[in-house]
């Protein structure tokens, strides 16, 4: 792996792999559609820290949730002893490695990527 600036981006999975996006890893619960395991290149796919199925449900169901409220929910969510171990784990990770958070997600500024980015680099 090519030497990187340690840190966490977020970029959207469907963009091609970059040879300095460091430790690629997928932060949806479930796997992007479309997209070819072998061209996505996946280090890591924490499912302890993707939005639960109800979460996810409600933030993107009629009338769509506030995000706020689902900021609210998944920081609770992640709190959780599973998903606080993976924080863990990447936030060591991330000390010496770039971290890229991929996503499907259209808009991933008002997604669980943002909150995740900034939890991992608290």
């Amino acid at each position: 792996m090519p030497a990187t600036t340690p840190g966490v981006r977020v970029r959207r999975a469907y963009e091609p792999p970059s040879p300095d996006d460091g430790v690629r890893v997928l932060v949806d619960r479930l796997w992007p559609r479309g997209l070819a395991k072998a061209d996505a290149r996946i280090d890591e796919w924490p499912k302890a820290l993707t939005p639960s199925t109800e979460l996810r449900r409600w933030y993107h169901g009629p009338g769509e949730g506030d995000y706020d409220e689902f900021r609210r929910r998944y920081e609770a969510e992640l709190a959780a002893p599973e998903a606080a171990a993976s924080l863990d784990r990447l936030r060591a990770l991330a000390e010496t490695n770039t971290l890229t958070l991929l996503t499907a997600t259209r808009h991933p500024e008002t997604s669980h990527t943002t909150v995740l980015a900034e939890e991992l680099t608290a």
